[in-house]
């Protein structure tokens, strides 16, 4: 099988369908298919909900003229399941409809799948090529790859900082540094991920109600650090309207919207509440915390992007935002007068594109 710029073209419109399931698929992936006969759409679908068909279901589903199905060229995003979970294996749905070729984006790092359904579809006579458009798939389904491969959730930091790199005052006094358009898309980023963490101080001094009120969209789950429960109840955190987890060294009772961890002191802290995470099957969270919390994940390498929003106003004098120098960083862009400078940890997120024909 020799790929074309039809066959990339293919693979993009895969991706954008599977970008349709964002905030209804996870946990799961998105995922998105296209089925072609001699160039020609015939069938598409994506993973519209969890616990729902898979997006060759809703493919094959939407074909018109079936007969075309064994002369055919399946483009899916993501290695099609090969395991009984909610739904039957995808990769058995290909086999039964006698699908010729089949073209995939990402292998599946689920060790329910992890190749296995790339196996039978070849043990089926099905030719098969993977690792077409890899690094946008990856990028895409980032939150589960993180999840899968790391074992902890993809860790999103963010902060707004003034010209000359304060992110608050002197003493911790909170400051609207940055605009309404920034302000608005900080509200859109919440409803892309799973959960929001602040610490201590930026809970205190800003009591912020860290929802998505600007965006239409999910609000995360609230995450809060109060080791020695200092914080008042009075603050929106506690005021019910969302899911709100508190990591704490002390007990307290749990109530309705409102659960307490408590963490060992004798374990650093950021592994013991990413893990936590992971096993609530939490997928991504937006780090909104100050200084220390945000260095802490900077220095521990415990972060998978950031997003730096800078404003033309300067303070002289407060509480110094981290320094990220350019290393990393992957878009500049200007939203009104604030500039927004995006950063991957290219640490952990090198992608060298593997690609296979048999």
């Amino acid at each position: 099988m020799s790929l074309t710029d039809l066959d990339h073209l293919m693979m993009r419109r895969a991706l954008d369908l599977a970008r349709l399931g964002a905030g209804h698929a996870r946990p799961n992936p998105m995922v998105g298919c296209v089925i072609t006969h001699e160039g020609r759409i015939i069938g598409e679908g994506w993973h519209q909900q969890y616990g729902g068909p898979h997006a060759e279901v809703h493919a094959v589903a939407a074909v018109t003229e079936p007969h075309l199905l064994p002369q055919s060229r399946v483009y899916v995003t993501l290695e099609p399941c090969s395991h009984f979970g909610k739904t039957p294996p995808c990769a058995d749905l290909l086999i039964a409809k006698g699908v010729a070729e089949v073209v995939v984006c990402n292998l599946d790092p689920n060790p329910l799948v992890a190749g296995r359904g790339l196996q039978k579809l070849r043990d089926a006579g099905i030719r098969v090529e993977t690792g077409v458009l890899e690094q946008e798939g990856r990028w895409l389904n980032r939150r589960f790859f993180t999840t899968q491969e790391r074992q902890r959730p993809h860790v999103v930091l963010k902060w707004a900082e003034t010209a000359d790199g304060y992110l608050a005052g002197p003493f911790f006094q909170s400051v609207a540094i940055s605009g309404e358009l920034a302000r608005v898309a900080v509200h859109q980023w919440r409803t892309e991920e799973q959960a929001i963490l602040v610490g201590t101080r930026t809970a205190l001094h800003d009591n912020p109600h860290l929802n998505a009120r600007a965006w239409p969209g999910p609000d995360p789950i609230r995450l809060v650090i109060d080791k020695n429960l200092c914080l008042p109840l009075s603050h929106h955190l506690f005021d019910g309207r969302q899911p709100t987890v508190v990591f704490t060294y002390r007990e307290r009772q749990a109530k309705e919207n409102l659960d307490y961890v408590r963490l060992s002191e004798a374990a650093d802290l950021f592994p013991q509440i990413l893990q936590h995470l992971h096993q609530r099957q939490v997928q991504s969270v937006l780090v909104e915390g100050g200084t220390t919390v945000l260095s802490s994940l900077l220095k521990d390498g415990l972060w998978d992007e950031a997003r730096v929003i800078r404003s033309q106003q300067r303070l002289g004098n407060g509480i110094a935002a981290p320094r990220m120098g350019m290393i990393g960083l992957q878009e500049h862009f200007h939203l009104g007068d604030d500039e927004v400078f995006i950063f991957r940890n290219e640490n952990l997120h090198s992608v060298t594109p593997v690609s296979s024909v048999s």
